[in-house]
């Protein structure tokens, strides 16, 4: 009996461990913040002839450019906009204004 119960035991933890691998969140402890673009947007962005805006401040990604910044949409590019701030490329979210790439 006793190793009946050592054995229901043991499946008993085998499957509790199994149950909590499978729900184990794996978290980026130094997030780059930089995301993959496809490279139709990279090359379209380097080869379009857009004037620089001055920007006060550092341009990173994060950093949210106000509405006054004109940006230019990717055509055929959902969910991919452009500007040059400080004569650096960067790809912003459209309806944020957020920059979530600088080009180099």
């Amino acid at each position: 009996m006793r190793k009946t119960m050592l054995a229901t035991a043991a499946a008993t933890l085998t499957v509790c461990s199994a149950a909590l691998a499978q729900s184990t969140i794996i978290v980026d402890p130094a997030p780059t913040g930089s995301i993959v673009l496809p490279g139709e947007v990279r090359t379209y962005v380097m080869e379009q002839q857009v004037p620089s805006v001055v920007y006060e401040g550092d341009v990173v990604v994060g950093t949210t450019l106000p509405e006054t910044v004109e940006i230019h949409e990717v055509p055929e590019m959902d969910g991919y906009a452009y500007t040059v701030v400080n004569n650096r490329r960067v790809i912003v979210e459209p309806q944020t204004h957020r920059v979530i790439q600088i080009l180099e």
